[in-house]
């Protein structure tokens, strides 16, 4: 029997999960959020059908009673749209980065207490993920690194959510700061970029780009470079379908591609 999925946002990664839902036939799209609607129904893309479209996340949902929600929209919205997930006792699926330690530890309870799986990841392309548990790796071995991301130019955040992602894990597997050498003479303020513990993060904003990462890691006579590109939209959806079936599974929050995927 397919799972039922409403998607939560109707901008380019919210048409790219409709459109892969639609083609899976384990998957049933039910219902689509938006906050900005003023319609009752949206057309499925290819020609598959109608379903119930609206602002209001708890009427709407409580209406269309998804298993899961899947949600790609921004730190305002995505917090509304979970509580009225679970409220009806769906699982929630989310890419959206920049969401408050409060909202995160609320979330965590409430999926423990209501024994409900959640999925919150930074990125859903298998090779960021990998690329991300890569960096960690080498980050125990190196003593200086930097991160260089880039986007296009539309991208409201910054520094992306994978590069503080990437940042947080390497710190965490190295058990200290990085070396971060000083600067003798800023000529332009902002240049070097901004720092977490030693780590410099640059951002690129620019049209062309979707999402690349380039992390950078040296040491005495020597230096490391990992590198992931994503060239096209759907390169996320393997993981997201993966994180809508597996949390079918889950009674917790699980925070992370690579926990899915056995990298943890």
């Amino acid at each position: 029997m397919a799972i039922r999925v409403a998607v939560s946002g109707t901008g380019n990664m919210g048409r790219e999960v409709l459109r892969a839902i639609c083609r899976d036939p384990d998957l049933e799209p039910v219902g689509v959020l938006e906050k900005f609607s003023s319609e009752d129904v949206l057309s499925l893309p290819d020609s598959s059908g109608l379903v119930p479209f609206g602002a209001d996340a708890p009427a709407l949902l409580a209406r269309v009673r998804p298993e899961v929600v899947v949600d790609f929209t921004n730190a305002e919205w995505t917090p509304i749209a979970a509580r009225a997930a679970l409220d009806v006792g769906a699982r929630f699926v989310s890419g959206t980065t920049g969401l408050s330690d409060e909202f995160m530890a609320e979330l965590e309870r409430e999926c423990r207490e209501r024994k409900l799986g959640a999925v919150m990841a930074a990125n859903f392309a298998i090779g960021a993920v990998l690329m991300m548990h890569l960096a960690k790796l080498a980050g125990r071995h190196f003593d200086y690194a930097e991160i260089i991301e880039l986007h296009h130019e539309k991208k409201a955040d910054a520094p992306s959510g994978t590069a503080l992602a990437t940042a947080r894990a390497m710190l965490s597997a190295r058990g200290r700061p990085f070396e971060h050498p000083p600067t003798a003479k800023e000529t332009l303020a902002g240049t070097r970029g901004g720092v977490l513990d030693g780590i410099t993060i640059h951002s690129v904003r620019l049209p062309g780009l979707v999402a690349h990462q380039e992390v950078i890691l040296g040491t005495l006579g020597q230096t490391l470079t990992i590198r992931h590109d994503t060239t096209s939209r759907e390169s996320f959806m393997p993981g997201v379908l993966l994180a809508i079936k597996e949390v079918m599974n889950r009674q917790e929050l699980v925070v992370g591609l690579d926990k899915l995927i056995g990298l943890d």
